[in-house]
C-alpha cells in the first residue's frame, strides 16, 4: 500500500501575551487617591489587572522612571506629558495621558510671618484674599527700595501645574516671577519643613501639604488653586507612548478600572474611607490624616484664626467630565509655557496637545462602560459661572463653574499654528482678555 503523504505542520503564531502586571508610580498627595482606591478597592483585579503602586519622592524622579520603562504609567502633572514629548527640561520621550485624575486641589500658601507683614501693610486683607496679589506686589517694591532679599516661592517641579499657575497669579498682580522674586523646586512632601524652618517664604502645592502648614501654624492659605481657576486638570495618568502602542488592551483595563474608582470616590459617602486609605503608611500617612480629612471632605482652612470655609469642588475626581483629557486645557497650558520661555517658542500648541492628550483612547473606554463622553475635544474656559450642560457629547454632561479669577477666558477654537499668527509666535495667549496681560 502506498504511503500517504506526511501533512506538512502548521506552526500558528502565539497570540501575544496581555500585559497584567503593572507598576504605577504615585507621590504622596491627595491627588493620587483615585490610583490608590482602583488598587485597594479591587477596580484594578476586576479589569484583571495585578498593579502595584509605587510611591517616589520627586516629580523628576518619576519623570525618569517612566522615561527609562521602570514604570509603566505615573500619577504626572498635567504638563509633565506636554513637557516630556517636546524635550523640555530632559531627554526627549513622546507621552501621552488619556485620563485626568482630578481637577483642583492646589493651593499659594506663603509663611504666618509673610502673612503678618501683609497684614501689618494692608488690615482690609483680612476681609479680602483675591486683593492678597496687590498687596504683595507693594510689600516686594518696599523691600526692593529697602534692600531686603527677593522672598523665595517654591513650586514642586518647573514644568508644574503649579509652577505655571503661581507664574499666572503672581504676573497677573504686576509681579514678575523672573525678576521680583525667586524660584525654586522642592519636593510636595518637604513643602511644610521647609516653610517652618524659614527656607523659603511661600509655596504652590497640592494638599494635604497646603492644610498641614495651616494645622501646624506655619502657614496661611492666600489663595486656591480652584479660586484661580474653577475646575482646571490637576494630575492626570502619564504613559510613553510606545508603551501603549505594545499594549493597548492592558491600558484600555487600565482606563477603566479608573473610571470606576474616580466615580467610588467622588460619592459623599466614600470620601471618609477614602480618607482613611490615604493614611495609611504605605501611601501618605497617619501625620497628615486631618489635612486629608479638611480637604477630602472639601473644607479650606485658610488660617487657625479664621473659620473652616466649605469648597466643595477643592477636588474634583469624576463629576464635570472631570476624567477626560480636554486639549482647551492642554493648549493653555502649552501656551503659559511658552510665554514664560519654557518651550520653545515656535512649538505648535495644537499640534502638540493633539498628539499628547488622547481623548480618542479615553472615549474608547468610556464606551466600554457605557459611560458618557464629550463628542468634541475642546470646550471654552473661562465663561460659566456655575454649573452648565455639555450638549456635545454621547449623552447630556453636567458641567461645573471654570472662571478664571482675572476674567480671562479661552476659546474653543484650536490655536493657530505658529506660521499662521505672529501674536501666538510672540508666545503671548490670544485668547486672554486685555485684563489678564502681564
Amino acid at each position: 500500500m502506498a504511503r500517504r503523504p506526511a501533512r506538512a505542520k502548521i506552526v500558528r503564531a502565539a497570540a501575544p501575551a496581555v500585559l497584567t502586571k503593572m507598576r504605577i508610580g504615585f507621590i504622596a498627595l491627595t491627588d493620587s487617591a483615585v490610583l490608590i482606591a482602583a488598587k485597594e478597592k479591587g477596580f484594578f483585579a476586576r479589569q484583571g489587572l495585578d498593579v502595584t503602586l509605587v510611591r517616589e519622592p520627586s516629580w523628576a524622579n518619576m519623570r525618569d522612571k517612566v522615561a527609562l520603562g521602570a514604570l509603566d504609567a505615573a500619577h504626572m502633572l498635567a504638563p509633565m506629558p506636554l513637557a516630556a514629548t517636546l524635550g523640555a527640561g530632559g531627554w526627549k520621550k513622546p507621552q501621552i495621558t488619556s485620563f485626568v485624575l482630578n481637577l483642583n486641589g492646589n493651593a499659594v500658601t506663603i509663611s504666618t510671618g509673610l502673612w503678618n507683614r501683609l497684614v501689618e501693610a494692608e488690615p482690609a486683607l483680612t476681609q479680602d484674599r483675591l486683593e492678597a496679589g496687590n498687596v504683595l506686589r507693594r510689600l516686594i517694591a518696599a523691600d526692593r527700595k529697602a534692600g531686603r532679599d527677593r522672598l523665595t516661592f517654591a513650586t514642586v517641579f518647573n514644568y508644574s501645574s503649579h509652577q505655571i499657575q503661581l507664574r499666572y497669579w503672581l504676573a497677573s498682580a504686576g509681579i514678575d516671577p523672573d525678576r521680583d522674586v525667586n524660584l525654586v523646586v522642592v519636593p510636595p512632601p518637604q513643602m511644610t519643613d521647609r516653610l517652618a524652618a524659614g527656607e523659603i517664604d511661600g509655596f504652590c502645592v497640592g494638599d494635604p501639604w497646603n492644610s498641614l502648614a495651616v494645622l501646624r501654624g506655619v502657614g496661611r492659605i492666600l489663595i486656591s488653586g480652584y479660586e484661580i481657576w474653577n475646575n482646571r486638570m490637576e494630575k492626570v495618568i502619564g504613559v510613553n507612548r510606545d508603551w501603549v502602542e505594545r499594549n493597548p488592551l492592558t491600558h484600555k483595563q487600565m482606563l477603566m478600572a479608573l473610571i470606576e474608582a474616580a466615580e467610588w470616590l467622588d460619592r459623599p459617602e466614600n470620601r471618609l474611607e477614602g480618607v482613611e486609605i490615604l493614611t495609611r503608611p504605605d501611601y501618605i500617612g497617619p501625620e497628615a490624616a486631618e489635612a486629608i480629612r479638611l480637604s477630602m471632605l472639601g473644607v479650606v482652612r485658610y488660617g487657625l484664626d479664621v473659620s473652616p470655609e466649605h469648597m466643595p469642588d477643592f477636588f474634583v475626581f469624576s463629576r464635570y467630565s472631570a476624567n477626560f483629557p480636554w486639549r482647551s486645557q492642554a493648549d493653555w497650558y502649552l501656551t503659559e509655557m511658552r510665554r514664560w520661555k519654557l518651550i520653545d517658542p515656535a512649538t505648535d500648541i495644537a499640534a502638540v496637545a493633539d498628539a499628547v492628550y488622547r481623548t480618542d483612547l479615553y472615549r474608547e473606554a468610556a464606551a466600554a462602560l457605557d459611560r458618557p463622553f464629550p463628542l468634541i475635544d475642546r470646550k471654552p474656559e473661562g465663561l460659566h459661572a456655575g454649573p452648565w450642560r455639555l450638549a456635545q457629547a454621547s449623552a447630556p454632561i453636567e458641567m461645573g463653574a471654570d472662571l478664571f479669577f482675572d476674567g480671562s477666558y479661552v476659546s474653543s477654537a484650536r490655536p493657530a499654528a505658529p506660521s499662521q499668527s505672529r501674536e501666538m509666535q510672540a508666545g503671548s495667549l490670544a485668547t486672554r482678555r486685555p485684563s489678564a496681560n502681564r
